[in-house]
């Protein structure tokens, strides 16, 4: 069979699912991230937590990509960028990024308590009455932020308050989060 003939059948074959493989990769190099993911139609860039005590986080989507760093602490919220396959590269509240394996992630909707140590509150606002202290570094389960309103409800152990949105990493400004 002639070379030509061969390259006519992959460039009729494969270069669109080739092309589209590699739309996202080259989309994102130019600082443009697709808002869709190519795996899962969800929206990008979105939230979601570690599911275990122990992830790797990798160069590159793939075991023989080398490890970067090991997590160990589930819960941790992240922000998947990309999908790859079964890979998602995230970034964490640090700015640390790299890829994990989805079965990794858990889409339960975590947040991080940042900065100072913050009030978690009986009620949506500032005067009313503490429910717990709680210290930079502290996860917390994002329960609900509704629409309009700078706050989201979060349990903390057998605690259950609400904080500011700007008070945590794990939810976006202004977000909508429904329980």
């Amino acid at each position: 069979m002639p070379i030509g003939f061969r390259f006519a059948a992959l460039r009729a074959c494969a270069w669109p699912k080739l092309l589209a493989a590699l739309l996202p990769l080259v989309l994102t190099a130019a600082g443009a991230p697709p808002s869709i993911g190519t795996e899962t139609g969800q929206p990008l860039p979105r939230f979601a937590a570690l599911r275990s005590d122990e992830v790797n986080l990798r160069r590159g989507p793939g075991t023989r990509y080398p490890i970067d760093w090991v997590f160990h602490r589930a819960g941790l919220p992240v922000q998947i960028q990309r999908e790859f396959d079964a890979w998602r590269l995230i970034r964490t509240s640090d700015g640390t990024q790299g890829w994990v394996h989805v079965a990794l992630l858990t889409p339960r909707r975590s947040v991080l308590v940042t900065g100072a140590p913050r009030v978690l509150r009986k009620a949506p606002a500032d005067d009313a009455p503490a429910v717990a202290r709680l210290k930079p570094g502290v996860i917390g389960r994002l329960l609900t932020c509704p629409a309009d309103t700078p706050w989201c409800r979060v349990a903390v152990r057998s605690y259950r308050g609400w904080l500011r949105q700007n008070e945590v990493w794990g939810v976006s400004p202004g977000e909508t989060v429904t329980g």
